[in-house]
């Protein structure tokens, strides 16, 4: 389903409501999980785990980072999703730090959580997390981004190759000719280059007819604006300030892009994408200077994965929509 908002024919607003599971398992190669063959079952996933203590289910919930609007949310609507179903959650987030993210999952295994939810900051690097947990006999969801060559027990997110393609359409409706340029998300997070894939689905083909040149194209370390704000920079100076549209992964690397075009006088001429709406962006749709933004409904993605952490903590079947 999807819901467009315009303001003097800008698309300004679009609603992306594809929620996908997919269980990964015996994947041992360097593809993602999420692509390749395997079934549900994992180390880990025969059986039923046992509830601790006093009986109540209790959750670990590995976070990135809480340093953005959008995790924040996702956090606190999980928790009282969890709560309500008569969970306790301990939420720990590493400010993008491999180590630190690996180290707060191994304290939360030996506390003896029951599943731990883990939003990767690095898809890689936390395939440690799930083989520890898989050690100590708990599940394992990656909750909106996939942690890779790993037998991850599911893994539940929006249709994020989609997200990049609306980012994309409608950029190209605003400016269906000229000097683009790139802006990606985070190179160690899967989801930036599902974005990616996705927004190249739809420049790819004006990029052959030769109606589209993109003259930049760089990830955004972690994520920062800051970095963002440098790559576009980087961008404006090599092309000497002619650029004619910009696909940003998100909402941060959009405020970062806009940063660096407004310093120039060129905030609000060159269309600019974003996604997450975040009340900034929304902000910024309105001032002129962000030409659209994706709306994801978070709150379905957290209600969801809270009811499937529970289901599995107790040992009940989750069947996926995908494998």
């Amino acid at each position: 389903m999807k819901r467009s908002f315009t303001r003097s024919g800008v698309a300004v607003l679009i609603l992306a409501l594809t929620v996908v599971l997919a269980a990964c398992g015996g994947n041992n190669g360097n593809k993602a999980p999420a692509a390749s063959g395997g079934s549900a079952s994992s180390p880990a996933a025969s059986g039923s785990a046992s509830v601790k203590g006093d009986g109540a289910i209790k959750i670990g919930l590995s976070l990135d980072t809480l340093q953005e609007e959008r995790w924040q949310k996702d956090r606190d609507l999980f928790k009282a999703a969890a709560e309500a179903l008569g969970a306790t959650v301990d939420v720990q987030a590493a400010n993008s730090d491999d180590a630190k993210q690996i180290a707060q999952a191994e304290s939360l295994i030996s506390q003896g959580v029951d599943i731990l939810v883990v939003v990767p900051h690095n898809a890689e690097a936390t395939a440690a997390i799930v083989e520890k947990a898989h050690e100590a006999g708990i599940k394992v969801i990656a909750y909106d981004r996939l942690i890779k060559n790993s037998d991850v027990d599911l893994y539940i997110s929006f249709d994020n190759e989609r997200v990049g393609e609306m980012q994309a359409e409608a950029i190209t409706k605003l400016a269906p000719k000229g000097k683009y340029v790139y802006i990606g998300g985070s190179e160690a997070d899967n989801n930036a280059h599902l974005f990616k894939k996705g927004a190249f689905n739809v420049l790819q083909p004006l990029i052959d007819k030769g109606d589209i040149e993109v003259v930049f194209d760089q990830f955004t370390k972690e994520w920062n604006p800051a970095n963002a704000l440098a790559n576009m920079e980087n961008a404006l100076t090599a092309n000497n300030n002619k650029i004619d549209a910009v696909i940003a992964a998100n909402d941060g690397t959009a405020g970062g892009v806009i940063q660096a075009l407004a310093a120039q006088g060129l905030a609000g001429k060159v269309p600019v994408s974003g996604q997450d709406a975040e009340l900034a962006a929304a902000q910024r749709i309105v001032e002129g200077t962000q030409s659209m933004t994706v709306y994801k409904p978070i709150k379905a993605l957290a209600e969801k994965a809270a009811e499937l952490a529970v289901k599995m903590a107790k040992g009940e079947d989750v069947a996926p929509t995908r494998k």
